[in-house]
This record gives structure tokens, C-alpha cells and sequence, in this order.
């Protein structure tokens, strides 16, 4: 059972990180992209409808963790704590800048809010990255498996180069999006080239650096071996697809590196939730949950509830596009 909520807990992780990892993204390149006051807001305005319900799914994936891992949950917030605090500033910033950018008719107005969302945006991502980069690399934990380090441990090498690489396939997964979603939006070729080519580079900077790091053998290191490769031929398929002016082909292939990179990393840490750099064992899936009774009861809860979730989203998110391009077909009649 505890397999089964390690399932659960990292298909919310993934969900998160596809549906808010482009609005993150949109707002990293937001004036790489976009260099008028007129194309800002026709970017800001397409993750309009979205934003606020992707966000939902980082907050309900921390609920799952409590519910079940709570020894791992306790362990993560008192050694991530600043991380978090500074985290639910960002989200919250992001959505201000998002909300009132719109309320006065103002060049700097908009352009505050807009730096504003730019670089709250940006800040989230790359803590994202960090934090799982903390994660793959290990945290110093006691023998009750308690965080024991301090907030300058959390900053090393190894973890902000993922919180990098995580910044820039996120930007890249945003300009995806924009193109998919935007008539006649901005090419900005060599912009896109350049990152795309660092995608590229960090990816296979940042795996070899995991590979020795957090050293794995056996079954998960084919899982995390062939995930790895998948993600390397999808980051190289989004170039060729924008190349070719195939949009949402772009657009899906940076979803499927994402999920891959993500697979990479869940295989990689399997069977531990917090591993440990200090010499103490680190937390297991099967150590950190709660009774298998108890485990087996929230399983089933929490999976009707993620049914019930994840068919809600399909729904609204397909609704919400064809309105949305239902208006886009008036805005181009009425300008012709």
C-alpha cells in the first residue's frame, strides 16, 4: 500500500509541475517573449483562466504528504520551512501581480506588475528545482529522522544547478505554450534557440552530476536510465517541432520531457522520500506512512478524490480553451 501512495503522491507532483510549470514558465520569459506593453498582456491574459486552479495542485499534493507520509512531511517543512515561507510569498506575489495588473490604464503601472510576475515567477521555479535538488542530493537527518542541517546546506552545488534546470525547461515549456496558444505571437527565433540548446546542455549536465551524486543500481536504474533518455529525445523533438512551426506537437513534447525528467527522479529516490547525507538511514515510504490499515483508507479516499479531480480538470481545461478560442475567432472577424 504504501507503493500505491507513493504512485498517487508522485502523479500529483507530475500534474503540478505540467500544468503550472507553463504559467511559471510564461511569466520566466515574459519580456523575452514579449516586448510590448500589448504582447505582455495578451501573455498574461492566456494563462488567465488556468493559473489559479494549476496552483491548487502543489497545495493539495503537500495535504497528501501529511496524510500519507506524515513523518516525512514534518521532516521536509522544518527543514525546508524558510523555503516554503518564501515560496507562499512567491505565489502569492505572482497572483497580486496577475490580478491588479489590469486595473489602471498605466504603462508603469503594467510594467511594475509585470517585472513583478516576471521575477516571482522565475524565484518559484527555480525554488522548485532547488528543493528537489535537495532532495536527489540528500538531507543531513538524525537517527529519528529529523532535518539536523541549516538553511546554507540547502544551497549547495549540486541542488542549484537542478533549481536551474528546472528554471529553464520550465521557460522553455512556457514559450511553448504562448506559441500554441497565441495567434501570431512573437517568433523571437534565436531567443528560443539559445534556450532551447541550454535546455539541452543542463540536461545532460545535470544527469551525469545525479548519476554520481545519488548512485543507483539494479531495476531502478534501467527505469531511471530509459525515463532519462526519453526526456533527452523529447527536449531535442521541442526545437524540431517549433522549427517546424508544429505548435502543439512542441508543446506536447516538452510535457512528455517533463514527465519524463520527473519519472527519472521518482525512480532515482524510490523506495526514500527524504534520503539522508549524514550517515543516519534516510526515510522510506515504509518507515515515514502511518499504519497499513489506516494507509489503505486514505489510499481509497484519495484516489476517488484524484478520479473526481483530474475528470473536473479535462472538463473545465477543454471548456475554458474553446471559449477562448471561440473569442479569438470574433477579435480576428472584427479586425478584418
Amino acid at each position: 500500500m504504501s507503493n500505491v501512495a507513493f504512485a498517487l503522491l508522485a502523479a500529483m507532483v507530475v500534474t503540478y509541475a505540467l500544468l503550472d510549470g507553463y504559467d511559471l514558465g510564461v511569466g520566466a520569459i515574459l519580456h523575452l517573449f514579449s516586448r510590448s506593453d500589448t504582447e505582455r498582456s495578451d501573455a498574461t491574459a492566456s494563462i488567465g483562466p488556468f493559473w489559479s486552479g494549476n496552483e491548487v495542485w502543489l497545495i493539495a499534493a503537500g495535504g497528501v504528504l501529511f496524510a500519507f507520509f506524515p513523518r516525512a512531511y514534518a521532516a521536509l517543512f522544518s527543514g525546508f520551512y524558510l523555503p516554503f515561507m518564501v515560496l507562499l510569498w512567491l505565489l502569492i506575489f505572482r497572483g497580486i501581480a496577475l490580478e491588479l495588473r489590469g486595473h489602471l490604464a498605466s504603462r508603469l503601472w503594467h510594467d511594475f506588475w509585470d517585472w513583478a510576475f516576471s521575477l516571482s515567477s522565475a524565484a518559484l521555479a527555480l525554488i522548485l528545482g532547488v528543493a528537489l535538488g535537495n532532495l536527489l542530493h540528500g538531507l543531513p537527518l538524525d537517527a529519528q529522522g529529523n532535518f539536523v542541517g541549516s538553511f546554507a546546506l540547502l544551497l549547495n552545488p549540486y541542488a542549484l544547478g537542478v533549481g536551474v534546470f528546472a528554471l529553464v525547461v520550465l521557460a522553455q515549456h512556457g514559450w511553448c505554450y504562448l506559441r500554441m496558444r497565441l495567434r501570431d505571437a512573437p517568433e523571437n527565433a534565436n531567443a528560443f534557440r539559445g534556450l532551447w540548446l541550454l535546455s539541452i546542455v543542463l540536461d545532460l549536465a545535470v544527469t551525469a552530476w545525479t548519476v554520481a551524486t545519488h548512485p543507483i543500481a539494479g531495476p531502478r536504474l534501467a527505469i531511471a536510465g530509459v525515463l532519462g533518455f526519453v526526456a533527452l529525445l523529447a527536449l531535442v523533438a521541442v526545437g524540431v517541432m517549433q522549427r517546424q512551426r508544429r505548435t502543439v506537437a512542441a508543446f506536447a513534447a516538452s510535457s512528455a520531457g517533463i514527465v519524463s525528467l520527473l519519472g527519472a527522479a521518482v525512480a532515482t529516490l524510490y523506495p526514500y522520500l527524504i534520503p539522508s547525507s549524514s550517515g543516519y538511514p534516510g526515510l522510506t515510504i515504509f518507515e515515514a506512512s502511518p499504519s497499513s490499515g489506516a494507509l489503505a483508507g486514505i489510499v481509497a479516499i484519495v484516489a476517488i478524490g484524484l478520479i473526481v479531480v483530474y475528470s473536473y480538470q479535462i472538463a473545465v481545461t477543454r471548456r475554458l480553451l474553446a471559449h477562448c478560442s471561440e473569442q479569438t475567432l470574433v477579435q480576428v472577424k472584427q479586425s478584418e
